[in-house]
């Protein structure tokens, strides 16, 4: 008996050390590198306008005509109006709120189900394998696009219909990352040593093994925040995303019939608030997986 607690405590010991060092090495790394920081301000930046658009600390009068229609960027407009006279800078801060709801809400629906189905599968093998791998590889034969599209005709117009569209057809690449990785690390010396101190399934599963996996699931995060803000565009654009309030991918709607007419400031300020966000999640993703993942360091 005393044997099995000393090798319980030297296993909880050596996970809590490396553990502490993996993510204490990963945050100096990403501290040195100049663009993920720039990344990182960005995002906070977004977060913060975000939040404030969301508690009516800013932008709460987009709905209100501030000058006459079309009126192009000047000193009293910063990226001009609309058709309505609407302001298009208090419209394009509105729609981050849109897109960082939308952003968070997915990833954290697909990284749920992406993380349970791979890490069951991953586990314990068999029929129970043979049917997730079937499952999300089926998922994934159906183009993308045309499966949000169509969930989206099925859950009706909305916000909820759009976290529900995306969050449910973006987990299989997660899925199949962490049965890989699950499958390698399920027969290791910690597992066993887990399994001998009298660890059922369930807790060697998610209490020692997804810890060690956990920094693919961070990197998916991140990339899949990005991919979700701009499906959400994309569904907006095509007049299945949200109603009744401002969004990216409506501004880009509404603009498409502006541009005949010379009137391009509404498709610039949301084509361009869109770019950054992606531009600054990309950046941070690849310095993620460079600081939590070294050996994937250098490879696209």
């Amino acid at each position: 008996m005393e044997q099995v607690e000393t090798m319980r405590v030297a296993v909880e010991k050596t996970e809590k050390h490396k553990s502490k060092s993996l993510w204490q090495h990963a945050f100096e790394t990403l501290m040195r590198d100049r663009y993920a920081v720039a990344a990182i301000t960005i995002i906070s930046i977004y977060a913060l306008i975000a939040l404030l658009t969301a508690c009516g600390l800013i932008a709460a009068d987009w709905k209100q005509e501030v000058g006459p229609s079309y009126a192009p960027p000047s000193l009293d407009h910063i990226f001009g109006t609309d058709i309505f006279g609407l302001s298009v800078f208090a419209k394009t801060l509105k729609g981050a709120e849109v897109a960082l709801s939308v952003g968070i809400v997915t990833a954290i629906i697909a990284v749920t189900i992406g993380v349970f189905l791979g890490a069951i599968a991953g586990y314990f093998g068999g029929k129970i394998d043979e049917f997730i791998v079937w499952f999300y590889t089926t998922f994934s034969s159906i183009p993308y696009i045309m499966l949000i599209v169509a969930i989206s005709f099925i859950l009706g117009k909305g916000l909820v219909a759009v976290y529900l569209a995306l969050g449910l057809t973006s987990w299989e690449n997660l899925c199949r990352i962490i049965r890989a990785e699950v499958m390698r690390h399920k027969d290791r010396e910690y597992v066993h040593a887990a399994k001998a101190i009298g660890g059922g399934d369930m807790r060697r599963l998610f209490k020692h093994i997804i810890p060690n996996v956990l920094h693919l699931v961070i990197i998916n995060f991140s990339l899949q925040f990005q991919t979700a803000i701009k499906s959400e565009v994309i569904l907006s654009y095509l007049g299945l995303g949200v109603q009744g309030r401002p969004s990216w991918g409506t501004m880009i709607d509404d603009a498409k019939l502006e541009l005949a007419r010379g009137v391009w400031w509404q498709l610039a300020a949301a084509t361009a608030a869109m770019f950054v966000i992606v531009l600054a999640f990309n950046i941070l993703g690849d310095a993620l997986r460079d600081a939590l993942d070294p050996k994937l360091k250098g490879k696209s």
